[in-house]
């Protein structure tokens, strides 16, 4: 389980609202269903887009307000690393993009469409951003270059954004999770078990 699946699961456990937002539609309906059976009576909504996309994010947004008729708390837990362990120079342009725009774009665009839509015009909310321990400390191994670089961008970005709101009743807070073993990390590995075991190895 992930990440964001295990945030899910535990705010539906809780009793809130949730409302899901990633590329992978079948993976979306799976969790939704999952949980709707687990925890009957709850609200549980999805929709699948790319987060790279403003507009996408902005009717997302829309989306959300309307089925939930509001926004309470903003999870920036999107994120994405590829190439690992190849080193920054054996990256292509396009594997470079795709992690700044889904790590760095995505997570400001939506927490502008958020901010625009509910926070700010309720005087209230909560942002958390799913950063890294890698955001504070460069691991010893290649193939963090860009993913390292994007959550010490996370972190500039929820430090100066935290700064911005002082005066309104909105926080800005982050959390850094070391790895976790599951999907993300195998695919940063091109699912190749004796890179992936390396990697796990670099942070014991």
């Amino acid at each position: 389980m992930g990440i964001g699946e295990a945030i899910a699961e535990t705010l539906a456990k809780e009793g809130a609202t949730v409302f899901l937002f990633s590329r992978s539609k079948d993976k979306l309906q799976t969790i939704t269903t999952r949980l709707q059976d687990k925890y009957p009576g709850r609200n549980i909504y999805f929709k699948d887009g790319d987060i790279q996309d403003y507009k996408i994010v902005s009717a997302t947004v829309d989306d959300a307000i309307k089925r939930m008729g509001g926004i309470d708390i903003l999870i920036n837990n999107a994120g994405l690393a590829v190439g690992a362990p190849n080193p920054f120079y054996e990256l292509s342009p396009e594997q470079i993009d795709q992690m700044n725009g889904t790590n760095i774009s995505g997570m400001m665009y939506a927490t502008h469409a958020v901010l625009n839509k509910a926070f700010v015009p309720q005087n209230s909310g909560t942002i958390l951003n799913i950063s890294s321990i890698t955001a504070l400390i460069a691991p010893p191994f290649p193939g963090e270059v860009v993913y390292h670089a994007d959550k010490a961008a996370v972190e500039g970005f929820s430090n100066a954004l935290r700064n911005e709101l002082c005066g309104k009743d909105i926080k800005v807070l982050v959390v850094r999770p070391g790895p976790v073993g599951n999907h993300f990390h195998q695919q940063r590995t091109g699912y190749d078990k004796d890179q992936y075991d390396e990697f796990f190895d670099g942070y014991t």
